[in-house]
């Protein structure tokens, strides 16, 4: 047992001696000795000096646009990386995506790598072919469209246009819209959206349609943002009378409906401009009748110094000419109607005036003509990538050379330049984002 124990200790002194003989005797190809085939091959510096001044990258000091880390007093040369021609062994091929989808739990995944691959080399094999050639920033032309102070056009021109009138340049303030319509009669419909089916009825009569600006220009792939939208309802509302529905919608998200059904503004309610939300119209339930108005005529010749208000009914009737016009005032949109106001929207953050790029009217109406005027004539900062670059403004803090308190990242597709730039024109201006102690 003795010789046992004496042999076991002389093995336990000899081991790391063994490893320590095997990992330092390298050949001179770079080998590692017996564990060369076994670990991977890291970077090799140059000497061990170099390997003990090694320390964390840092931010850089004085060339915020540096693409790679490492601390910016040191020469390069003094941290000189042996190198390899390789750098990746990922094989790229459409096979190799067919091979793995259906290895692992991310089948779309795969999909989307694949078509994602196909394009991008469809694309480059035209580059290298010269089927699509790189048009030289030198020969770059101003293609904006202009900005004319008026636009006018008649009903089959607006139809031919799907109804959309396109303002290049949007909105400015105290920029009006007219639009010269008849509201069709009403028809049944079966199934209607704004209203419900009575108890044994198969349809209502509906008559309706809607007026919006529509922010054109504002996002890329989807429906463009309805700015103001504008419906009334002679026929066929949940509530069986005329109304007014006005309301916005970004992103498919209506916000909240203002509804004006004939009754007039509360007094303690925000006014637009000095101008009511809504006005008051006859409704079927004031009991007027034509002997009010007669004696609304006598007590003016009479010369009552009572103030009388005349109140009209709902401006808009089935087969009748209306003259509508929308104006952009300095809090709101005001509606008026055959020279009456009628309604005033207040503007919805998110929201500015150059963002209206177009009018779109749909529903039981038939437009005679529309008319835009007092445009703005010179074009604002539309292209988001220019205003995004040119704007110094609104580009973010250089990065801090010390320690910063918080980092915040923003995840966003390509196409949410909205969403980017109200960040950036919001909390990326408080003055802890200015002072570059929070990224």
């Amino acid at each position: 047992m003795g010789v046992v124990f004496f042999y076991l200790l002389l093995m336990s002194f000899e081991m790391p001696l063994v490893l320590r003989t095997s990992l330092g005797s390298g050949s001179g190809d770079g080998s590692f000795g017996f564990l060369s085939d076994s670990f991977p091959r890291p970077f090799a510096l140059e000497s061990e000096e170099e390997l003990a001044d090694i320390d964390a990258p840092s931010r850089p000091a004085n060339d915020p646009l540096r693409l790679f880390g490492g601390s910016p007093y040191r020469s390069p040369e003094r941290r000189r990386i042996r190198e390899f021609n390789k750098v990746s062994s990922l094989v790229f091929n459409e096979t190799a995506f067919d091979s793995n989808a259906g290895r692992d739990e991310f089948p779309e995944l795969h999909k989307a790598a694949k078509n994602a691959w196909v394009a991008g080399k469809k694309l480059w094999d035209e580059l290298e072919s010269g089927k699509v050639e790189l048009e030289p920033n030198t020969k770059s032309e101003n293609r904006s469209e202009p900005c004319p102070h008026s636009i006018t056009l008649s009903g089959s021109e607006f139809e031919a246009r799907n109804r959309v009138l396109v303002i290049p340049c949007g909105l400015t303030l105290w920029s009006h819209i007219t639009v010269v319509g008849t509201p069709r009669w009403a028809r049944k419909e079966s199934d209607p959206l704004i209203s419900v089916l009575k108890e044994g009825d198969d349809s209502v009569m509906v008559s309706q349609f809607m007026m919006e600006l529509q922010g054109l220009k504002t996002v890329d792939g989807e429906d463009p943002p309805r700015i103001l939208h504008f419906n009334p309802r002679l026929k066929g509302d949940w509530s069986g009378r005329p109304v007014i529905e006005q309301n916005t919608c970004y992103r498919m998200q209506w916000g909240s409906a203002l509804r004006c059904e004939g009754w007039k503004s509360r007094a303690d309610e925000e006014t637009v401009d000095g101008q009511l939300k809504c006005e008051k119209w006859i409704r079927d339930d004031d009991n007027h009748s034509e002997e009010s108005k007669a004696m609304w005529w006598l007590n003016r010749l009479i010369g009552r110094t009572k103030k009388v208000t005349l109140e009209w009914p709902y401006p808009f009737v089935e087969d009748k000419l209306f003259v509508l016009t929308v104006s952009a005032g300095l809090e709101g949109y005001h509606i008026n109607v055959d020279g009456r106001h009628v309604t005033s929207f207040p503007y919805r953050t998110g929201f500015v005036l150059e963002d209206a790029t177009g009018l779109y009217v749909n529903g039981d109406i038939d437009v005679r003509s529309v008319f835009a005027a007092s445009l703005p004539t010179s074009h604002p900062s539309f292209a988001p990538q220019m205003h995004l670059e040119m704007s110094p403004k609104w580009k973010a803090p250089p990065v801090p050379y010390d320690r910063v308190e918080l980092f915040i990242g923003i995840l966003s597709a390509g196409n949410h330049f909205s969403e980017r730039m109200a960040v950036r024109k919001s909390w990326m201006q408080h003055k802890l984002i200015k002072s570059s102690h929070v990224v």
